[in-house]
């Protein structure tokens, strides 16, 4: 264990460093803004962030979670987004170690992590993401056997396919625009990278945690089934257990139905 432990140390710290850029993206993306120029600098009052101000978690906790200069709050979503990310990245490490699986899925999980923010607050998908993922997504299908070229191109159609379907029945019958094309291009990118059969499992626990966290909301905050919730972030943490966990939550729901998958 000793012997790999600086591995892991370094693919946190790798994933956490990567989530600062990430916040960066999450800032600027909504408001079209460059995620490379000007450099890191507050908002408030323009004060260039140093780099011994940007160390992942680590300064937001010396700073006190203010602005060196203004003391003005940073928000705690900062070293939230390079923690998340950090764990991701080990996570994968410890899954998959230095192989191309990992780097293409690092890429991933770190595209999901932008859209959750994002959608979250803006309740938008930047296409930015989404339509390069989908064609980076296609292209690691021919490096990763395990998914293979028709898998994804099967994946990015029925996932992009699946809640266009979705969209416009629920357009045809409410008269309402429900689903917005940014989940569409999210599901689909979702199929490139991990294969059609990833869909229904994404799609469904996408929609249990979403109704049961949407429900919780309605009734907390009394208010009607108006109540407009992103679906991206459910989406996305859908993908992430499939990752992980998508076969043995399969088996675990079959052995419950009483059938197994050759039965």
């Amino acid at each position: 264990m000793l012997s790999v432990f600086p591995f892991y140390f370094f693919a946190f710290i790798f994933g956490a460093l990567v989530g600062s850029f990430l916040n960066v993206c999450i800032y600027r993306l909504p408001k079209d803004e460059s995620v490379v120029f000007p450099p890191s600098h507050c908002p408030k009052c323009d004060y260039r962030i140093r780099f011994y101000d940007n160390i992942p978690v680590v300064s937001y906790l010396l700073l006190g979670g203010k602005c060196r200069s203004c003391k003005t709050h940073i928000s705690l979503q900062y070293p939230a987004v390079e923690l998340i990310n950090g764990l991701l990245t080990l996570f994968l490490f410890i899954k998959f170690g230095i192989t191309w699986s990992f780097l293409f899925l690092f890429l991933f999980c770190s595209a999901l992590v932008v859209i959750t923010f994002i959608d979250l607050e803006h309740q938008i998908i930047p296409d930015v993401i989404s339509l390069p993922g989908i064609v980076i997504g296609f292209a690691a299908s021919f490096l990763l056997p395990w998914l293979g070229w028709k898998n994804s191109l099967i994946g990015i159609l029925i996932g992009g396919g699946s809640l266009l379907i979705v969209a416009y029945g629920y357009q045809f019958l409410t008269k309402k625009e429900g689903m917005g094309g940014g989940d569409i291009k999210l599901l689909a990118m979702m199929g490139a990278f991990l294969g059609w059969r990833s869909v229904p499992f994404i799609i469904f626990v996408a929609s249990l945690v979403g109704s049961i966290i949407g429900i919780t909301l309605m009734v907390v905050q009394k208010k009607d089934s108006k109540l407009a919730i992103p679906f991206g972030p459910f989406l996305a943490i859908s993908a992430i257990l499939y990752i992980f966990f998508g076969k043995e939550i399969i088996w675990w729901y079959l052995s419950l139905a009483g059938s197994s998958p050759g039965g």
